[in-house]
């Protein structure tokens, strides 16, 4: 948050159990706040604590990302809803449990240069929207069932940790939903720059695919790892095994015609990467 002791000369306007509220979440680093903090903190009822956080927001202090959750306002901040500085660690907290995975992940581990719209996350909440607004980001999110997390590491904004995908299971993920990857063909390159970077290693790679028997993706994985990668006949082997009857298209979101790889049972609806 990048405060410091000086700064709290200037929390005018605000009394003593707003100060010491205030003081504490800039102390601990976190990134949000809830009534829950302000009762731990401040030994108060939940009215008093959702009524202080309230006016704390009203004031500039803090912003409003969603009911009962507030973010600091950064001291030097010129509008009192600004970007917040760390969205992954926010994501961590409103759609917990969750993780990041997708192009913003992909981003993370510099297996694409392109900039994301959203922030991608996986969570095992059942959500009515896919897509969220919040404090001026963008968050796209997935279901996914809690039994099928796994090969994340974390990442820390201060006292936060938050879940992100390993280079791996962001690969897996987004051959899953390329959507999530920034569609198919940015998919791919992403696909590829994993197939040429420090991260690949086949085997974990399948044995995170096929752990989420996931016909559509498999099928993709081995078209790609055969254009991109070498895999080795028993690793072809095994990843055929996981494929399901019927055909898959490259792209969900693509038109239904293109070339058949019938090898893989795979629709080539749009062009490949040179």
């Amino acid at each position: 948050m990048n405060y410091t002791s000086n700064d709290f000369s200037v929390l005018s306007g605000l009394g003593t159990q707003e100060r010491r509220l205030f003081s504490y979440l800039v102390a601990s680093e976190k990134p949000t706040i809830s009534a829950d903090d302000a009762i731990e903190h401040l030994g108060i009822d939940r009215a008093h604590a959702n009524l202080m956080l309230s006016r704390l927001s009203k004031k500039g202090w803090l912003q409003r990302l969603q009911r009962g959750v507030y973010a600091p306002v950064p001291i030097a901040s010129t509008t009192g809803v600004p970007i917040p500085q760390d969205p992954f660690a926010i994501a961590s907290t409103l759609f917990a449990p969750c993780y990041i995975s997708g192009w913003s992940a992909a981003e993370h581990w510099n297996l694409t240069e392109q900039i994301s719209n959203a922030v991608v996350v996986f969570t095992s909440r059942r959500l009515r929207k896919t897509r969220h607004l919040i404090a001026r980001v963008n968050y796209r999110t997935k279901y996914i069932a809690e039994e099928l997390v796994f090969g994340t590491t974390k990442l820390w904004f201060g006292v936060a940790a938050t879940q992100i995908a390993d280079p791996h299971r962001t690969v897996v993920d987004v051959l899953g939903s390329p959507d999530l990857g920034g569609g198919g063909r940015q998919t791919l390159d992403l696909v590829r720059a994993y197939w040429k970077s420090s991260h690949a290693d086949p085997d974990r790679l399948l044995d995170y695919a096929l752990r989420l028997r996931n016909g559509a993706l498999t099928k993709r994985l081995g078209f790609a790892a055969e254009l991109f990668g070498e895999p080795n006949d028993q690793w072809v082997a095994r990843c055929r095994q996981g494929m399901t009857k019927g055909v898959a298209l490259l792209d969900p979101s693509g038109p239904r015609r293109g070339r058949i790889v019938s090898k893989w049972h795979v629709r080539l609806n749009i062009p490949l990467p040179l």
